[in-house]
């Protein structure tokens, strides 16, 4: 890859990365990830406010960029494209988690100005939907059971037992870094499994 003379070292170094990990160098990958990886945390700390959403909206960023990693190219810094992705990501999180919150204190007014408070929908679940819910959580255990043992692992021990990051390192005796980067190449084999058995995750 032609490297922008405007480049930083760092920036020209992050190319050379970027082609290793075009052809599948973990390392590369690796590399890239503890570089970027605090400073695309906080960053999204600062727009979600929640640290489990933050760790999360972290790897879904990193697994966003590095499955179009191909489609990269040099015309700005790897980390400028890599915090967009990021942003982009945050912002759609944000937009689906407002669109199912409604306030319960919302008003409208009607034509003759009378004042009246907007009914909210019952969202408790039917029978129906709760049977659906089941299915799905069914075909979820079935994916995770599919997983290798070190990949299932953690992703019952994150998802189904609820351990932070720091315990899971802990209780596993590995590196945080590595728990991050095998729960994100966990997560992206569960969705390839869900994705062939046509289950949306």
């Amino acid at each position: 890859m032609e490297v922008n003379p405007k480049f930083s070292s760092r920036a020209q170094e992050d190319l050379e990365l970027v082609d290793k990990a075009k052809v599948g160098d973990q390392v590369a990958f690796g590399k890239l990830m503890d570089r970027y990886r605090d400073s695309i945390f906080f960053m999204v700390l600062k727009m979600v406010h929640n640290r489990d959403d933050a760790e999360d909206l972290t790897l879904e960023a990193f697994g966003k960029a590095f499955n179009s990693i191909t489609n990269y190219s040099a015309d700005f810094a790897f980390s400028t494209w890599l915090f967009k992705i990021a942003t982009n990501n945050c912002i759609d999180f944000i937009r689906k988690k407002k669109l199912q919150t409604t306030s319960l204190d919302q008003t409208t007014t009607t034509e003759d100005g009378e004042v009246t408070p907007i009914a909210v929908k019952d969202h408790a679940a039917n029978p129906e939907e709760t049977m659906v819910k089941e299915q799905r959580a069914a075909k979820i255990r079935g994916a995770i059971e599919q997983l290798s043992p070190k990949y299932r692992s953690l992703i019952e021990l994150r998802y189904l037992d609820e351990l932070s990051y720091e315990e899971i390192s802990e209780k596993l005796d590995i590196p945080l870094g590595t728990v991050k980067a095998q729960l994100f190449r966990a997560k992206d084999m569960l969705y390839n499994i869900l994705k062939i058995t046509k289950e949306k995750y």
